[in-house]
């Protein structure tokens, strides 16, 4: 393992990069220039590509391999050395006058025992196993006094550890020793996933997944919400709020301990028995990563740590991320790079993630964090831009392809910066997906707007279909966001209170019938013409009715609404299982006929009058008619091919909640009109009928 102390000065190489060692430029041939919307801003995409390679090599050039410079974490923090038998910590903090470790194996003396500061502004120590061979061991807890330049004294953890635990009473987090005794095992059989399937993401949170008021845990998630996912069909879970967070109410976006699984939700093993598990049921584990910001805390943070504003964050206002109430950190020093890349290595390699969506990658990207009215492609490389920030995702996207070249990244971002998507070799910033985040927007926007009648199906065709063919696009209706307090999800826009009263089956209400319609219609226009991959939000799949409202002062601390009701989908008697059943085989129909590998739908008749889109997409037929009361008996719409048509999927089938005025069973003949050929179907309101062709 390569080091700071076995290779070159990384004080040094800092230095140097302010004005660091070119690589020798080349005409580059990067694909991404034959976009001839991009000509204006050619040689900006070429200096994007220039400085990448610039920083690649440099910090290659001080390590065996790129993936030893993201080793750090085997050095720095907690490690016991085999060969000479005892713990050495180590932290990097270049500025600090001195660090003292301290626990409950030294009885809590704060001056006990110093660390030592070596070269490279490393401070170590070595607790050896002939003085604390029964006192230091796994499950001690320790903390380290930094006393900084600012000559603060500060109780912290340390900025590598790989466990933080919180005391009930106190509330104070201290680190742990985790060393068990039986190593967990992963087995010898490889995960491989399958490059055939879609991505189909459940986006879910470890502690709110149970419907106990309370904390969920990872044994929990694997026993209970694991083969719901399963049966569900999704192949693909992305967890929220895995890097351990002081305030549980974040979400888990305010990270304190970057290395560190979140204690509340269990030990790190059972996260790893948990994505085992996963894997053995052919689910990919995705890792919700934060590396835009990182909390302000300094006892539990890395916030100041050496007693400076400028150790891991920019100095001064713009080391401020002003609505987040967060620190940003400095991608331009190596130390702070190498502090990242090393954590996207440490959880793909200690936990097996399959890879990472990245947070906030739309505040990476830019100094004013995305906070300004539109973007302009000339100015994408230009105004505001956040260079370091582009060179940083770009090396973290390198690092995970050589790691696992299946890996699966994915970017929030809403600006739509030119070559996100696209291979770094290309030109591009390396990513596989980004999120479509202007579809929720949409969706809530015109359901908060509009009412039903003023709803345009051009605008909605247009919308769900405005990406570009080689930008892969997650394509959702909801997620998270739309389900917090402050917020609503869909299914609460269409039936609000009503949910509360009126889900019964013997219950009647025009509210219900037709918000569990649109909710069908919303969900199966949004993963047939949204993108090339899908994501939902646990219990969005069944309407849940409530808002996440963690636990805070302004509940009396309350769990009642950061659960998840699934008892309200075993119930037969009420309605909830309807939108659960169709969601499966929703999900089901698109895995079966390959229908997001099919980059966009064929339009086949644009009905105003009714309200109705027909369109053609794996080769199948889709009719939506979002008319609030227009049924057509004999309508008819051109074809493609002559042949014989049956209804797969009915969203007005009595079994998802609907109304049964559709005879699935019906055969739809082919007729020619006008040298076309044409269906006939009767079209309901507020429905969607998928037809294939069954026979010519």
């Amino acid at each position: 393992m390569a080091n700071c102390n076995k290779k070159k000065n990384l004080d040094t190489l800092n230095e140097k990069s302010s004005q660091p060692k070119k690589t020798k430029k080349t005409e580059i041939n990067l694909a991404i220039l034959s976009d001839p919307w991009l000509t204006p801003v050619k040689e900006d995409i070429i200096a994007r590509h220039q400085r990448y390679l610039n920083k690649f090599n440099e910090l290659k050039s001080y390590y065996s391999t790129f993936i030893d410079f993201a080793g750090q974490y085997k050095y720095l923090g907690l490690n016991y050395n085999e060969e000479e038998k005892g713990w050495y910590y180590r932290e990097w903090a270049p500025e600090a006058k001195q660090l003292y470790i301290f626990g409950d194996f030294n009885k809590w003396d704060r001056k006990k025992n110093p660390l030592t500061k070596k070269d490279n502004g490393i401070w170590e120590i070595f607790l050896d196993d002939k003085t604390y061979s029964k006192t230091f061991v796994h499950g001690s807890l320790y903390k380290v006094i930094v006393v900084g330049a600012d000559n603060s004294v500060i109780d912290r953890l340390p900025a590598y550890t790989t466990r933080a635990v919180q005391d009930d009473n106190t509330k104070i987090f201290s680190a742990q020793v985790w060393r068990p005794e039986k190593k967990f095992s992963w087995g010898r059989k490889k995960y491989n996933p399958s490059k055939n399937e879609p991505l189909l993401i459940y986006e879910c949170h470890i502690g709110m997944a149970q419907e106990k008021e309370g904390v969920g845990t990872y044994i929990e998630f694997e026993k209970n919400i694991l083969p719901h996912i399963a049966n569900l069909g999704y192949n693909t879970i992305q967890i929220m709020a895995i890097a351990e967070h002081p305030y549980y109410g974040s979400f888990g976006y305010h990270v304190s301990n970057f290395f560190a699984p979140s204690s509340r939700f269990g030990t790190p093993e059972d996260l790893k028995h948990l994505i085992k598990t996963a894997h053995e049921m052919n689910i990919r584990v995705i890792m919700d990563i934060v590396h835009s910001h990182t909390v302000k805390n300094t006892t539990e943070g890395i916030n100041r740590f050496d007693g400076t504003d400028y150790q891991y964050t920019h100095p001064g206002s713009r080391g401020d991320h002003p609505q987040w109430d967060s620190k940003l950190f400095n991608y331009g020093k190596n130390e702070v790079i190498q502090f990242l890349l090393s954590n996207i290595r440490y959880w793909m390699e200690e936990f097996h993630f399959d890879g990472f969506r990245f947070d906030g990658v739309t505040s990476m990207l830019y100094f004013h964090h995305g906070n300004i009215d539109s973007f302009d492609q000339n100015k994408y490389f230009r105004d505001g831009v956040e260079f370091d920030a582009i060179t940083y995702l770009q090396l973290a996207n390198t690092l995970m392809k050589l790691i696992n070249p299946e890996s699966i990244s994915i970017a929030e971002d809403v600006s739509g910066m030119p070559g996100l998507t696209t291979p770094i070799k290309d030109g591009g910033i390396g990513f596989d997906y980004r999120l479509g985040m202007g579809i929720p927007d949409f969706w809530i926007k015109i359901l908060k707007e509009q009412s039903d009648e003023q709803w345009n199906i051009y605008q909605i065709w247009n919308v769900l279909n405005d990406r570009l063919p080689f930008v892969k696009t997650i394509a959702y209706a909801e997620s998270h966001d739309q389900a917090l307090v402050g917020d609503k999800t869909i299914a609460f826009r269409l039936m609000d209170k009503e949910m509360y009263f009126d889900m019964a089956k013997d219950r009647n209400n025009l509210i219900i019938d037709r918000g569990i319609a649109l909710h069908k219609m919303i969900r199966l226009f949004t993963i047939v013409n949204g993108g090339q991959a899908y994501m939902n939000f646990m219990g969005n799949e069944f309407g849940h009715p409530e808002w996440i409202d963690f636990p805070r002062e302004g509940n009396n601390w309350s769990y009642q609404h950061a659960r998840r009701q699934w008892s309200l989908i075993e119930k037969k008697f009420l309605k909830y299982h309807y939108l659960s059943d169709f969601d499966a085989d929703m999900i089901k129909l698109v895995k079966e006929y390959n229908i997001l590998q099919d980059l966009y739908g064929r339009q086949l008749n644009m009905d105003t009058e009714n309200k109705t889109i027909v369109e053609q997409k794996g080769g199948l037929i889709f009719v939506f008619n979002f008319h609030t009361s227009n049924c057509i008996p004999n309508y008819e719409f051109y074809i493609p091919e002559q042949g014989v048509y049956k209804i797969i999927l009915n969203s007005d089938d009595e079994k998802y909640g609907g109304f049964n005025r559709i005879d699935d069973s019906t055969e739809f003949f082919s007729i020619k009109k006008d040298g076309h050929f044409v269906l006939s179907i009767y079209n309901t309101n507020r429905t969607v009928l998928v037809l294939k062709k069954v026979r010519d």
